[in-house]
């Protein structure tokens, strides 16, 4: 069974509801996985908008999640599990999409990490390039999930 993903707040491909979002509280949705491989001994996870007019936008970065946790909740906050990551509007944590009005609508992928090592030594506040450099041969399975969002 491959690495999969779950977000109840909307389908794969579905409109993010606007609480996720910067016009709503901003708050992360609640995420949930299975099929973890029996490799895996933790998890990470990378939320962007390649349709960012500036290139793709990072909006979550988390990682060292222990591979005994299956989920995250709702309104997730820095500290609750794992190491948060900088994001591109420069703090810890979740950042809702927030797209320039009138641009059209933008796709949000979020993408799980099932990794081999219980840390990857980075330290908390690092951005999406070590993230990514620190991801370089351990990943042992990867689900993602995407969602639209639109300002008019």
């Amino acid at each position: 069974m491959a690495l999969t993903i779950e977000i109840a707040a909307f389908a794969h491909g579905g409109a993010i509801p606007i609480r996720h979002t910067c016009d709503g509280s901003d708050e992360s949705p609640a995420l949930a996985w299975s099929g973890v491989p029996a490799t895996a001994k933790s998890f990470a996870l990378i939320v962007d908008d390649p349709d960012a007019p500036v290139g793709v936008w990072n909006h979550w970065l988390l990682w060292d999640i222990p591979a005994s946790e299956t989920s995250l909740p709702g309104a997730f906050e820095p500290g609750q599990s794992g190491v948060s990551g900088r994001n591109d509007f420069g703090r810890r944590g979740y950042g809702g999409p927030c797209p320039p009005r009138g641009h059209g609508p933008h796709r949000y992928f979020l993408r799980l990490f099932a990794i081999d090592q219980g840390s990857l030594g980075l330290a908390e506040g690092s951005g999406r390039q070590a993230l990514e450099n620190a991801l370089l041969g351990h990943v042992v399975g990867k689900a993602e999930h995407m969602g639209t969002y639109e300002r008019k």
